[in-house]
C-alpha cells in the first residue's frame, strides 16, 4: 500500500467565481429545449472540455479487487477533493487516452494510481454521474488483480505532479460496514463506492 499521507496540511485558500471562458477543464451552458407538454423551458449544466474527440464516455471507475488467500479485497484511494472542502474515500478512476478502450483505460489508470497491474474483467453500461447538473459519465470496469504476479509484490504508483493518493485496502465480505466507518470519521464517501456498497447489502437482504 502507498504510504500514508498527512491530509490536515490541505486547505481551502480562496474561492472566485470562474467563467467557462476562463476554465481550463469544464464550462458551464444553457440548454433551451422544449418539454413533454410542447412547452419551452432551459437548463443549465456543466460539461468536461475534456472529452476524446469520437468517444462518448469521458473516462473509466475501477473496482479492483485483490485475491487473496483470506478472501478477495477491494482497493480503495484517500484523495483531498477541494470541491468538497476534505479527504474523500474513492475508487481509482481517471479520463479516457485518444484511442484507448475503456478496459486499458482501466488497467493503465490502476497501474498509474496503484502501482498494481490488473487484467480488466467486466465493464459497466456507461454511467451518468448527475445527470440533473452534468453530463460527464463514466463506465465502472473491474479489473482483478494478481496477487501471486510478481510485478504486484511492491506496487510502485506512477503519480503525476500534484497527486496525492494514499492507496489501501478492505474486504469485499466487509466493505458496506467499512464504509459506514469512514464516513463516521469524517470522510466524504464517493457516490460510486457507496452503490456498490448498497448492492451488496441488498444482495445479503434478498439472499441473491
Amino acid at each position: 500500500m502507498s504510504k500514508p499521507i498527512d491530509f490536515s496540511k490541505a486547505s481551502i485558500d480562496r474561492i472566485e467565481t470562474l467563467t467557462s471562458e476562463d476554465a481550463k477543464w469544464v464550462k458551464v451552458e444553457k440548454i433551451y429545449f422544449t418539454d413533454v407538454e410542447g412547452k419551452p423551458r432551459d437548463w443549465e449544466f456543466s460539461s468536461r472540455q475534456t472529452r476524446v474527440e469520437g468517444s462518448d464516455v469521458d473516462g473509466v471507475g475501477i473496482i479492483a479487487i485483490l485475491k487473496k488467500p483470506t478472501g478477495p479485497e477491494i482497493l480503495l484511494q484517500k484523495q483531498y477533493r477541494p470541491p468538497v472542502e476534505g479527504v474523500c474515500i474513492e475508487m481509482p478512476a481517471g479520463l479516457l487516452d485518444a484511442n484507448e478502450s475503456i478496459e486499458r483505460c482501466a488497467e493503465r489508470e490502476l497501474l498509474e494510481e496503484t502501482g498494481y497491474i490488473g487484467i480488466a474483467v467486466r465493464s459497466s453500461p456507461i454511467m451518468f454521474n448527475d445527470p440533473g447538473f452534468c453530463n460527464t459519465n463514466l463506465k465502472l470496469v473491474t479489473v482483478a488483480v494478481d496477487l501471486a504476479d510478481p510485478r504486484n509484490q511492491n506496487p510502485v504508483p506512477q503519480l503525476e505532479d500534484g497527486e496525492f493518493i494514499e492507496t489501501f485496502t478492505v474486504p469485499l465480505k466487509s466493505f458496506p460496514e467499512e464504509l459506514r466507518h469512514l464516513a463516521s470519521e469524517g470522510y466524504k464517501l464517493d457516490a460510486r463506492l457507496q452503490n456498490v456498497a448498497d448492492g451488496i447489502e441488498l444482495a445479503r437482504e434478498y439472499g441473491l
